[in-house]
């Protein structure tokens, strides 16, 4: 494969929502992973609602780790856009329309109750020019749609395979709004054309925006197929999903503030629609990997467990100086140490610094009042080290007989208040002999 070049549109003026921070990701993996190049392109309906938006979408996936080889903006191609609408217009495939949204949509439904289309039934087509010229005295400014061939257009999908779309089943698609200014797609088009773009990864939504950017080229006399097309099935949440009914409602800001870190997301996102486990890593790790191949055709799931295996994983890998600033006042490094693999999400931090460092109220576990007494009396004098644990569970071992859990859990909940977490060989030292002392007899009362 020669080296690809991809483009990637993303609209700004709201927070970027996980399904397309997917497909944003999965165009940069590819092109990365292939010594390609990709470029950015942010995109609005209005221009003048850039602004900070713009400045909030570049944020998000700056802080997944992704970089660009040029960044656009939806006036850089103004002119190229604008000379090819004349063009289109010229040979008859752009034609005005005047009807509102109103008669629209009362024809349309006139149609559907006749057992007819749905689709546009082209009547601006017949318009005369005296009746336009009608129309524009009024005071009545024409939008433009693109006249489909009609023809069926049929690709190889990298990710959905063979594709095909009959043309004369979509209605004639709105290229130039009333003001002038084109719709996202066919600005994506004609820049993808005048780009030398390879590839274009987009979700499986957009097969009918697909069939119609084909149809585009050959009207501007392009190769149609010279550029390949991969369609990501949406995902959806779910039964086990993020939290919410549908998975578009999630977005990177979100998930950020809520404590995922963003080498789990990026790690999650990549292996979404595969058959293989998700893994933490930085865009740059991950690529060499990527495979558009291994997507499976069916619509994947968010899941809020395997993010958070993901993110657990991804705090196992961060160091002490790296995530100093974000935990409580007074943490140290061997705290850290005994505490990273235990984290889903770095704010549970703070539960186990208020154990080794805080104060905590043990529960009172009935039944085990004998045992916790015997282990407060083998509890080994300070100084201690990391063999302390073993050396008090080795001995509470051959003074009651108690072996797995049921020696090593009543011990936990006594200590730390929880069944399961950080591995006490590390932990125990950090809480010291006087608070463990004082919290088995807590327990033990």
């Amino acid at each position: 494969m020669t080296a690809p070049r991809l483009r990637m549109a993303v609209p700004v003026g709201a927070p970027l929502p996980l399904s397309l921070a997917r497909i944003v990701l999965a165009n940069w993996l590819f092109a990365r992973g292939h010594a390609g190049q990709v470029t950015l392109r942010l995109e609005d309906a209005r221009a003048e609602e850039q602004g900070e938006g713009a400045e909030g979408v570049a944020h998000d996936l700056a802080w997944l780790g992704l970089d660009w080889d040029g960044v656009t903006g939806q006036g850089t191609s103004a002119e190229r856009i604008a000379r090819a609408a004349e063009a289109l217009k010229a040979s008859g495939r752009l034609y005005p329309c005047f009807e509102s949204p109103h008669e629209l949509k009362a024809k349309r439904a006139r149609r559907l109750r006749l057992g007819q289309s749905g689709s546009y039934d082209r009547a601006m087509l017949k318009l005369s020019p005296e009746r336009r010229a009608a129309a524009e005295a009024g005071g009545k400014r024409p939008y433009w749609r693109f006249r489909l061939s009609g023809d069926t257009v049929a690709w190889d999908d990298l990710v959905l395979g063979r594709q095909q779309v009959a043309l004369g089943t979509l209605s004639d698609p709105v290229m130039l709004r009333a003001d002038g200014t084109p719709v996202p797609a066919f600005a994506g088009a004609v820049e993808d054309m005048a780009s030398g773009i390879t590839h274009v990864i987009r979700g499986a939504d957009l097969l009918p925006t697909t069939a119609v950017a084909r149809d585009l080229a050959r009207a501007f006399g392009h190769d149609a197929a010279a550029i390949a097309y991969a369609h990501l099935p949406a995902a959806d949440s779910g039964e086990e999903g993020l939290g919410a009914r549908h998975a578009h409602h999630f977005t990177v800001r979100g998930l950020r503030h809520r404590g995922i870190e963003p080498d789990a997301l990026v790690g999650y996102l990549a292996r979404l629609g595969t058959t293989g486990e998700a893994h933490p890593g930085t865009p740059a790790e991950l690529a060499s990997e990527f495979n558009l191949a291994a997507i499976g055709r069916k619509p994947p799931r968010f899941e809020w467990r395997r993010l958070l295996a993901a993110n657990r994983q991804a705090l196992a890998r961060l160091s002490f100086d790296c995530v100093a600033p974000r935990l409580p006042n007074g943490c140290t490094e061997a705290f850290w140490q005994a505490v990273r693999g235990s984290l889903d999400l770095l704010s549970e931090a703070r539960g186990y610094w208020d154990v080794v460092a805080g104060t905590i109220v043990p529960p009172v576990i009935a039944g085990e009042a004998e045992f916790l007494r015997a282990a407060l009396c083998a509890l080994p004098t300070e100084p201690w080290d990391a063999s302390v644990w073993a050396r008090w569970t080795g001995a509470l071992k051959q003074a009651t007989g108690r072996t797995g859990r049921s020696l090593t859990v009543p011990l936990r909940l006594a200590l730390t208040g929880e069944e399961e977490g950080p591995n006490l060989q590390a932990l125990l030292p950090l809480i010291g002999r006087s608070r463990v002392a004082q919290r088995l007899a807590v327990a033990a009362a």
